[in-house]
């Protein structure tokens, strides 16, 4: 190897070890003082009106499709036949009053989404966000802190292990809230595309309405979840910290 491929490898090293040393403090730092803020912030958040249940009867919307008038179908012509079926070898005769409905039609142009909960949403995403962010640090600042591996002597090595799985836990449950806000709108599109396809049928009017509810309630869990997950990451990770930054004693002095 060349000393121009040397110094290049060593310039490379040098700023990995940057990399890890920076992360170690920055992960401490979330540790000690940003979570603890977060976990204030998120209970001010569950406390506030915006996720007061006192919000349910506020939570329907009218979605702006209009219920069709009913219309009679040959009123007063002749009676209509039916057509003939393999189950049935006679000609069924139609009564006089047949209902139905208009097509339907969408007056303000689209229907819009549940704006109550695309204020909740955006009030929980950056939370949710900053939980991912936070999470990796802190399991890429505990790997650094594994020692090598030996014989013996094993057990703060076990204890950063446990904090890594929790951290990891918490950062799949952060991406599957993330994954819940999604699916949300997905089952409500094609519910609202039903109330627009079937406008005189009310039950699915009624399914969007409870959807909504049902998301409310999801959206305040979720939040009651991140500040469990920030508090217990933060109460876990102090407790150990110890363990998890020096995993094991040396005992070179007992040698003497």
């Amino acid at each position: 190897m060349s000393n121009g491929q040397e110094s290049d490898t060593k310039s490379a090293r040098d700023q990995v070890n940057e990399l890890k040393d920076r992360t170690k403090v920055e992960a401490e730092d979330i540790v000690k003082s940003i979570f603890p803020k977060k976990v204030l912030e998120l209970e001010e958040l569950i406390k506030s009106p915006l996720l007061s249940y006192n919000r349910l009867t506020e939570i329907e919307c009218d979605l702006g499709i209009p219920k069709p008038q009913p219309i009679t179908l040959n009123d007063g012509g002749p009676a209509v036949k039916k057509r003939k079926t393999r189950h049935d070898e006679n000609h069924i005769t139609a009564d006089d009053n047949i209902t139905g409905c208009k097509v339907f039609s969408l007056p303000n142009g689209t229907v819009s989404s549940n704006m109550h909960l695309i204020e909740i949403v955006d009030n929980l995403k950056p939370h949710i966000r900053d939980l991912l962010e936070y999470t990796n640090t802190v399991k890429m600042w505990i790997t650094y802190m594994i020692p090598k591996i030996e014989d013996g002597n094993n057990f703060g090595v076990s204890v950063q292990e446990e904090t890594m799985a929790e951290a990891r836990t918490v950062e799949t449950e952060a991406a599957q809230h993330m994954d819940q806000i999604t699916r949300y709108f997905i089952s409500r599109a094609k519910l609202v595309s039903k109330v627009a396809k079937y406008p005189h049928i009310d039950d699915y009017r009624i399914v969007v309405k409870e959807l909504d509810e049902k998301q409310f309630m999801t959206l305040r869990l979720t939040a009651t979840e991140l500040r469990n997950s920030y508090c217990s990451l933060h109460d876990v990770i102090l407790k150990n910290l110890d363990k998890i930054k020096k995993p094991r004693s040396s005992n070179v002095s007992n040698m003497f």
